[in-house]
């Protein structure tokens, strides 16, 4: 029996306000600045969605589903052996100029796939998070 299982990252430390970074991941095509080149293949990508394909998953599709400015974004997507999972930016606003943001991935998925998947899905979570850290340019957008 599947049930929702969430990971999470670590609060990251961004060089740019909450609304620059809330402008700047509400384009998906932006997004690819922090997903590591080694983790997935055959990426398309719009403002809006975006599929690409990952070792052992298959394809998966994410869209943007709800946007709250200036502290959430969550993606929706599709994945074969998971079906529907949620991804979500919380970012908090640290003035003058600075916020911070914590990724969340929501899937249902069995154990036993949890047990699997749990120690790749919190890599991911913390590559993207030190990507996010070390970008500078969030004032710039495709």
């Amino acid at each position: 029996m599947a049930e929702v299982s969430t990971f999470e990252s670590r609060t990251g430390k961004l060089s740019c306000s909450a609304g620059q970074a809330f402008d700047f991941l509400t384009d998906l095509r932006n997004f690819k600045q922090f997903i590591p080149g080694d983790t997935i293949s055959d990426l398309v990508i719009q403002i809006d969605s975006c599929s690409f394909r990952v070792d052992m998953l298959g394809k998966v599709r994410i869209h943007i589903s709800e946007k709250v400015r200036p502290g959430k974004i969550i993606y929706s997507g599709i994945v074969p052996q998971i079906h529907d999972f949620s991804m979500s930016v919380d970012i908090i606003d640290k003035p003058p100029a600075n916020s911070e943001a914590k990724l969340y991935i929501r899937a249902e998925i069995n154990p036993f796939l949890k047990m699997m998947a749990a120690e790749p899905v919190r890599k991911v979570l913390e590559k993207i998070i030190d990507e996010m850290e070390k970008f500078k340019d969030w004032g710039s957008t495709i």
